[in-house]
């Protein structure tokens, strides 16, 4: 099963190269099949890591970032892919 890792957190104004660089640099126990690294307006950055593993695994996650870099609590999701539609 595919399952997708999904962590978002916004940066103080200003500082959104510094909290990209911070996610560049973090690294996982277990390496994902593949991890995405995307940023938004307002300082924001999304990194989604995927793995072939079940809904409810425990699989490393990022950590918090240094409170004084970020606006927030990080959100953290997770998705489970789902088969394509046979009659689509």
């Amino acid at each position: 099963m595919s399952l997708a890792l999904m962590w978002e957190a916004r940066a103080v104004a200003g500082r959104g190269e510094e909290l990209l660089a911070w996610v560049r640099r973090q690294r996982l126990a277990e390496r994902p099949l593949r991890r995405e690294v995307l940023r938004a307006p307002q300082d924001r950055v999304l990194v989604i890591t995927w793995w072939d593993a079940p809904y409810d695994a425990e699989l490393p996650e990022l950590p918090e970032p240094a409170a004084d870099l970020v606006t927030r609590a990080v959100h953290r999701w997770r998705f489970e892919a789902v088969p394509e539609d046979p009659g689509r």
